[in-house]
């Protein structure tokens, strides 16, 4: 394991028992630990994007937020959903908030997940085009947005400009060397693992994915990270790929930890979601040495170079950098971190 990061889910709810009980909080808070994070050594801080919902919807001024509070560690998304995107803005935002921190932008996109609302994306203005799907507009939207990134001049230029141009056709600004080789993609099955690698984009995997086999869920999303791995050895790419997994792993080290988790008695659970089977990962909530043993099994972490913890981020930065500096200190080490 060469890296561990945090995700954040970015829930915020005004209950009086909740650390976060605004948008206001959320953001300043995910400030606030990402900072946290970096100070603990932690390689990355990640935040998943939901619309219509009580959670972080807009990534890149947070990220530009982190990026100008940090210095070394990686800020992305876990995932953004392509299919409310305008790939064109998404370019200028993204260019920008990778060169506000310095080029370590780590930028996870999909076809996004169950929403809030029935087509969300319409009340943005898309809709897929005619005998396509909303994956598929998810997929369009990423073609451009990967072709934007390359930098390479298409806009004609005007002949009596406001300010004058460089020679030839015009690309959109600001553009940032190096983007394109850390855009994920979060997939769930075979087959997007192996779209994914032909595109040449890292793969994220999360704590769900689809029930292809029957087999535990770790084994699946490893069979998966194999499945892209030969993909992108086949597809003949110059770089070597990344690839993370997400899991909640709660080291009970106090009191208040085993209060909160100690009682979890987690397993994989199979059920039913968009309309296809699938498998949710198992929590991990244990004694650090016993965590150890645990993880040592889990072949999809083998598998992967960045693991993310996700974590409970209404319960506020003080006890979350805890959790996080628990896994650190107690965990990691034994997996092989640094």
């Amino acid at each position: 394991m060469k890296k561990i990061g945090f995700l954040s889910f970015g829930h915020w709810n005004p209950h009086p028992q909740s650390g976060t009980r605004s948008a206001s909080d959320v953001l300043l808070q995910s400030i606030d630990l990402a900072v946290a994070a970096e100070e603990l050594g932690a390689d990355g801080a990640y935040f998943r994007v939901h619309h219509f919902a009580q959670q972080l919807a807009s990534p890149f001024p947070l990220l530009s937020a982190i990026g100008a509070k940090t210095s070394r560690i990686e800020i992305g998304t876990g995932v953004i959903d392509m299919r409310y995107e305008n790939p064109f803005y998404m370019v200028e935002d993204a260019g920008a908030a990778d060169l506000i921190s310095g080029g370590r932008l780590q930028l996870g996109i999909s076809r996004g997940s169950p929403e809030q609302v029935i087509d969300g994306w319409r009340h943005f203005g898309y809709a897929p085009a005619e005998g396509q799907s909303d994956a598929d507009m998810a997929r369009n939207h990423t073609e451009v947005f990967l072709e934007l990134l390359a930098g390479k001049g298409f806009a004609q230029p005007n002949p009596r400009p406001m300010f004058p141009n460089p020679p030839g056709l015009l690309r959109l600004e600001p553009h940032s060397a190096g983007l394109r080789e850390r855009i994920w993609w979060g997939a769930a099955s075979t087959e997007t693992c192996i779209w994914t690698a032909k595109k040449g984009m890292n793969l994220q995997s999360s704590t769900l994915v689809v029930n292809e086999s029957g087999k535990p869920f770790h084994e699946q999303q490893a069979d998966q990270i194999r499945a892209y791995k030969a993909a992108w050895k086949e597809a003949g790419h110059a770089r070597t790929p990344r690839v993370s997994v997400s899991r909640s792993i709660f080291a009970l080290t106090n009191d208040q930890d085993r209060a909160y988790f100690g009682r979890q008695q987690d397993s994989d659970q199979f059920g039913q979601i968009d309309n296809y089977r699938a498998v949710f990962g198992r929590s991990y909530a244990d004694e650090p040495d016993k965590l150890i043993e645990q993880l040592r099994e889990d072949s999809a972490i083998a598998e992967a170079d960045t693991l993310l913890l996700t974590v409970p981020n209404q319960l506020g930065v003080e006890y979350n950098a805890h959790v996080i500096e628990s896994i650190l200190k107690h965990v990691a080490p034994g997996l092989g971190w640094r």
